[in-house]
């Protein structure tokens, strides 16, 4: 019997699983951290498109929510946009003004083409991967190039970020402006873009800002980073997501509403980060909302990129906490590919 040596090189703090042709886990400690199936099998009416659930915090609890009964398109965190033209890619209804919301055959999906790069490295998990926008009707109508990083920081056990970087092409011969219901009309429901809704049990669950905590009156304000400690059923624990606007503070900023750079990225319209969509009564979610409360212009040929960071953690945060949490996250997305 051959002696087995003993192994010299450090196990990898993070590994990955790639169910090829439908989704890939990332594993860290023995916890399952996240799920991105970019082949999803919804209901056209869901607007199919890849979403990242399970989420969990590096101690194992549970962050998100899928299809939850009252949106059944609410899928863990998904690009999700309501308004791109005449087309819904969020999925559900269509709010119509003086109609309020109505089923219309506009559900378009973001479907998968082809994996561009998948990188495993000690600390982190890099995916790029290209699709196609078709609406209801099959139309092709954008391309677009995506990057996900699931940054798992070796210095710190209590945190880990999840990176987001999108760049959308208009390959179709029509003017696409992205909008939200609110750009058609209904107030203060500006939602669209990187969407995260939380666990049910992050009903009523505490906004945290830079200026300080609060609820549904921030919904609408302008912040670089924003983010919700709810409570878990079951264990009683508590746990933080903060969610981070890559651009916040820089030039050239991306993922906030305003006019398209040179390079195809879309400024602040103020200087102090995107409007939030973001809720704790009824059920708890965040959405650094780019297209809040003005059109974004998206013509042929435009390119438009967003890129955010997800901060996932253990335990609650106070606004000093969240601070330190939301400069994780933006270090984590300056850091990542494109």
């Amino acid at each position: 019997m051959t002696a087995r040596l003993p192994r010299l090189d450090p196990r990898p703090a993070v590994t990955a699983r790639h169910d090829v042709g439908r989704a890939l886990d990332v594993h860290a400690g023995g916890v399952a951290l996240a799920r991105y199936v970019y082949v999803p099998d919804d209901a056209q009416l869901e607007s199919p498109r890849p979403y990242v659930h399970p989420l969990r915090t590096r101690g194992g609890d549970l962050v998100t929510a899928f299809r939850p009964w009252d949106h059944v398109w609410h899928k863990g965190v998904a690009w999700s946009l309501p308004v791109v033209g005449e087309h819904n890619f969020w999925g559900g209804p269509t709010y119509v003004h003086g109609q309020g919301y109505v089923q219309l055959d506009n559900d378009g999906s973001m479907d998968h083409q082809d994996v561009v790069a998948l990188d495993v490295g000690t600390d982190r998990v890099d995916l790029v991967h290209t699709l196609a926008w078709h609406t209801q009707a099959r139309e092709h109508v954008v391309d677009e190039r995506r990057t996900l990083g699931f940054v798992v920081p070796a210095d710190r056990s209590d945190a880990w970020v999840l990176t987001f970087t999108t760049t959308m092409t208009n390959v179709s011969p029509h003017d696409l402006a992205i909008g939200s219901p609110t750009t058609r009309g209904r107030e203060n429901a500006g939602y669209g873009g990187l969407f995260w809704r939380g666990p049910r049990s992050f009903t009523d669950g505490v906004l945290v800002a830079p200026g300080g905590v609060g609820g549904e009156e921030l919904r609408g304000t302008r912040q670089p980073w924003l983010g919700l400690v709810g409570r878990h059923d079951d264990v009683g624990r508590s746990s933080t997501v903060v969610m981070v606007d890559g651009s916040a503070g820089s030039a050239g900023a991306t993922g906030s509403a305003g006019s398209a750079g040179s390079d195809g990225s879309v400024g602040p319209a103020d200087g102090d980060g995107p409007q939030w969509f973001a809720r704790t009564e009824h059920f708890g979610c965040l959405n650094p909302a780019p297209f809040f409360s003005t059109e974004v212009p998206f013509g042929p040929g435009d390119a438009l990129t967003f890129r955010y960071a997800v901060v996932v953690a253990d335990g609650a945060a106070n606004v000093e906490r969240a601070a330190d949490l939301a400069a994780l996250g933006r270090a984590a997305v300056a850091g990542s590919g494109s």
